[in-house]
């Protein structure tokens, strides 16, 4: 067997390969994390009818009802990396909930400092405004981990908010935050009760 065709051969197993780990990858997206299942049995937490689960890696949210998948969108963590403390800038892991939705019924590009309506994105002292649309707090189930003490997700001011930005969404863009797409954050919003579990992995 001549180099060229062994070359040939050779690109083609890594491309079979890639895609594979590609497939796997997603199927496993597809479904609600086993440690987010376990996180629930070990807190005692009944599962409610929709989950998010939000992918760091991969910069995802992902929508599930009834424990079945429903739809993937682009989201944009922290532009910092990963962590539970309070002042890091982070986005924390671990079990959460919608502990309180704002902004229902604003246009979308509302602006919000500490979650009262400030103004308009339209407006030219908003055009880069980080809080918009929509707001929903969330609170940290897991003690230690991300509730109480300097770990403590509500009170690091965690949302999933919309962003003026739209353009960043879908890589790490925010201070500790989870950004989506204002077409994807409204009818979520409208969609989710509060108390909705969410679960934030690295992978």
């Amino acid at each position: 067997m001549n180099r060229r065709v062994l070359g040939l051969l050779l690109s083609a197993v890594l491309l079979l390969a890639s895609g594979c780990s590609s497939l796997r990858n997603m199927n496993s997206q597809n479904k609600i994390p086993e440690a987010c299942t376990a996180a629930c049995a070990r807190l005692k937490i009944e599962p409610t009818k929709f989950i998010l689960v939000v992918h760091v890696s991969s910069q995802t949210l992902a929508l599930f009802e009834a424990g079945k998948y429903v739809k993937t969108y682009r989201c944009s963590t922290s532009r910092f990396g990963i962590g539970q403390v309070e002042g890091s800038n982070r986005t924390p892991l671990g079990l959460h909930r919608i502990a309180e939705k704002i902004g229902a019924g604003a246009p979308a590009g509302t602006v919000f400092n500490s979650r009262l309506v400030v103004g308009h994105t339209s407006q030219p002292e908003f055009a880069d405004a980080k809080i918009t649309t929509r707001i929903l707090w969330l609170e940290g189930l897991e003690p230690g981990l991300n509730q109480g003490g300097d770990v403590d997700s509500h009170h690091r001011y965690i949302y999933i908010h919309g962003t003026a930005d739209q353009k960043s969404i879908g890589q790490p863009a925010s201070r500790g935050c989870i950004h989506l797409a204002d077409a994807d954050l409204i009818p979520l919003f409208d969609l989710l009760p509060g108390g909705t579990l969410v679960w934030i992995s690295e992978n």
